[in-house]
């Protein structure tokens, strides 16, 4: 044990002064040139002067209008606060914006330069504000967004840190890597309706932001610049030839950096390059015990005449001739002792690591509900018999253990991976993101109802596993892609007819009726969106994602809960109210209804480049008819006029603002399966399916019926049977 601790003290002296040492070497200027300006380290690349960096991009204005003077770069112009030159990047002031009375649109570009913002564990998109909307675009596509509400108290005086930015009166949303130009848009009312707060979106260092406090109502920031971090990075045409000597070149990302190769200190970017240090200088820097001869980017240890060894701490070191053969004995029986040792010790970490692993497992399975969904299982509860429960080991082998190129999805409610199962299946594996302990009965709870739809337009769940940190679910795979992808990256190969447009909403509307009208419990959905809907190898559709789903009992209308949705897709009765009824899944379907009619997203960019809902911008077409004008140019070319207009007309009442003017999905689905059968778009065995259906709903003999592609809901009612009839004659 002595032995054992004068080694480690010796080794923690080597690392100590490997530390001294090479911090000592800084990364200094190009000779002659400055290397501070106020409180501000400059190395180069950068350069404060003339010829004192490597070119415009990285020049440095040193302003001594300021006490202390104030680094400033010139292209894009900023206040420099620190630059960080083995990470390739810096932290600036950037300024934040602001709108007290409406929607306001402003736009960042960093020009063309080695900058750009950088997302990873360092900005985040930030907007604070009673009722805000915030959306942040990139070369006009929409890349960000996120929403706050007011809280009960949104009048009163109150402080709140960046860590609890958490969707009250502050919300946050990642940017993607590579940003380099940008809009914000920022808008949003009060809880009351007025614009008596200001609303602030701006990006920020999460580092920062998470250490402050500010004060509620915002009538006015503490600073109208908050600190962002900026990557540099030179382009891969630089080649490796802007490493100086003795460094490393490293290419990512078609990105080219340097740094010191070992044995190496200084900056790697100066002509000179990085310099050897001579760790026989100090003796923190190496081992030897008699000798030591320093290399390049090394050292040797050597043992004067008359000695033998390595001339090492810690091994053999130097001893005298004489005593060469019993050191050689003794150094070879310590070895092979410590060789067991380590044999012992690996074999002991093994097993450790094994039971340890078993015990996760079976932790992670009591907390995840594992014993309350076998409970279920058990008891045969409905159709419950079918789920099964996954092994963690057969998901990994699925998965190629997670895979990065195996993700076919990510969103905010989990990644999504390909696999295939031991049997050949190809499935999706759905992980999804950390949940609260109050929640796993509820999430149970959901594992049982999914695995009780059976509805050829809603994506089966296969099973679930949770023996793992986090649950998954495991789904059949569909291999078409997703309806947005199919709209808005459609070929003149393959074009996105109407009628396959009209049949897919068709299905879907089929499906979230099913969903609505279940003999058990309700589905409200939550999340309808064409990123959500799935098309199978005949280009039917598949409903999808359930993770913001919520079951309610038959003689419950409406449920009050925290919002959940997709901006765009979401109601804005229930974003008002907090109160989610069917209602708002119709809403939700029919602007994906007028998306499949248009090819717009949710929110889109005018030609005067503003902002604009789908949804006001059609209803306002529609009113002025001019719904030609805003239709797809694909679906224009096939003249559908009537069929179109009793579409739109369908989607305007499920539109309207107030949730009880709008009609039922049942209503909805049967009017657009109508309009499929009036104008011939059925085979003879889906016209028949629909037949069959209609006839069992006149004697009463269904609560749901499904057969073949299409469903109707039946009713005891006379009302609804022959609402039934009217749309399927």
């Amino acid at each position: 044990m002595a032995l054992q601790y004068i080694i480690f003290q010796q080794f923690s002296l080597f690392l100590l002064g490997t530390v001294s040492v090479y911090a000592n070497f800084g990364y200094p200027a190009l000779p002659n040139c400055p290397n501070q300006c106020g409180n501000v380290t400059i190395s180069y690349p950068f350069g404060i002067g003339s010829g004192c960096s490597k070119d415009e991009s990285f020049s440095i204005i040193c302003s001594t209008s300021f006490n202390p003077p104030k680094p400033l770069l010139t292209n894009p112009q900023a206040e420099i606060l620190e630059i960080n030159l083995p990470g390739g990047s810096m932290r600036v002031n950037s300024e934040i914006y602001s709108s007290c009375s409406g929607l306001v649109n402003i736009s960042k570009n960093l020009g063309d330069n080695p900058y750009l913002f950088y997302p990873e564990n360092g900005n985040r998109f930030t907007a604070l504000g009673c009722g805000v909307q915030a959306t942040i675009s990139e070369n006009n596509e929409l890349i960000g967004g996120c929403m706050s509400i007011c809280n009960d108290e949104s009048h009163a005086s109150s402080s709140s840190s960046g860590a609890s930015c958490y969707g009250i009166t502050c919300c946050q949303a990642m940017i993607p890597y590579g940003l380099k130009n940008f809009t914000l848009s920022v808008s949003g009312t009060n809880k009351d309706g007025s614009y008596e707060t200001c609303k602030y979106a701006f990006l920020v260092d999460q580092d920062w932001f998470l250490n402050q406090t500010f004060s509620y109502p915002f009538y006015y920031m503490p600073s109208d610049l908050f600190p962002v971090v900026l990557d540099w990075k030179f382009s891969a045409n630089e080649t490796c030839k802007i490493c100086g000597p003795n460094a490393i070149c490293s290419v990512n990302q078609s990105f080219v950096s340097c740094s010191c190769a070992k044995g190496f200190a200084g900056n790697p970017y100066l002509p000179q390059g990085c310099t050897d240090v001579d760790e026989c200088e100090d003796v923190g820097l190496n081992d030897c015990v008699k000798i030591c001869v320093n290399t390049l980017g090394n050292y040797q240890c050597c043992c004067p005449s008359g000695y033998s060894g390595d001339g090492r701490r810690g091994g053999i070191g130097c001893v005298e001739n004489k005593q060469w053969v019993r050191t050689a004995i003794i150094g070879a029986s310590a070895g092979l002792g410590l060789l067991l040792v380590i044999l012992g010790a690996l074999w002991l970490t093994k097993y450790c690591k094994k039971e340890k692993a078993l015990n996760s497992k079976e932790k992670f399975f009591k907390r995840n509900g594992g014993l309350l969904l076998q409970q279920k299982l058990s008891s045969n509860e409905g159709s419950v018999e079918k789920t099964k429960l996954f092994t963690s080991t057969e998901l990994e082998i699925a998965t190629n253990m997670y895979n990065q190129n195996r993700i076919i999805g990510q969103g905010g409610q989990g990644t999504v991976y390909k696999g295939m199962l031991s049997d050949g299946r190809n499935v999706a594996v759905k992980m999804s993101k950390v949940i609260d302990k109050a929640q796993l009965e509820q999430f149970i709870n959901e594992v049982v109802i999914l695995s009780q739809i059976n509805h050829r337009n809603v994506v089966e769940l296969l099973g679930c596993c949770l023996e793992t940190e986090v649950p998954l679910l495991v789904y059949e795979f569909i291999p078409n892609g997703t309806l947005y992808h199919a709209i808005q990256y459609q070929t003149e190969g393959f074009p996105f007819s109407w009628e396959i447009r009209l049949r897919v909403a068709t299905e879907v509307a089929s499906a979230i009726a099913y969903l609505h009208a279940s003999a058990s419990v309700l589905i409200y959905h939550r999340d309808v969106q064409s990123s959500n809907i799935l098309l199978d190898e005949k280009l039917s559709a598949k409903l999808s994602d359930f993770g913001t789903s919520k079951s309610v009992s038959l003689d419950i209308t409406h449920l009050t809960t925290q919002v959940k949705g997709t901006f765009g897709y979401l109601d804005p009765e229930y974003f008002r109210s907090n109160q989610v009824t069917k209602k708002s899944d119709v809403y939700s379907f029919e602007v994906v209804m007028v998306k499949l009619m248009t090819r717009q997203k949710p929110i889109f960019l005018t030609e005067e480049e503003e902002n604009i809902s789908l949804v006001a911008y059609f209803i306002s077409s529609l009113d002025q008819n001019n719904l030609i004008g805003i239709l797809d140019a694909q679906v224009m070319k096939e003249d559908r006029k009537e069929e179109l207009m009793a579409v739109a007309y369908i989607a305007k009442r499920c539109l309207y603002l107030n949730g009880r003017d709008r009609p039922s999905m049942r209503e909805v689905a049967m009017e657009l399966e109508g309009i499929m059968i009036s104008k011939g778009y059925l085979s003879t065995d889906q016209k028949q399916d629909i037949t069959n259906a209609k006839m069992l709903t006149e004697i009463g003999e269904c609560s749901s019926i499904s057969t073949g592609t299409y469903s109707l809901m039946c009713s005891e009612s006379s009302k609804d049977v022959h609402s039934l009839k009217l749309h399927t004659i």
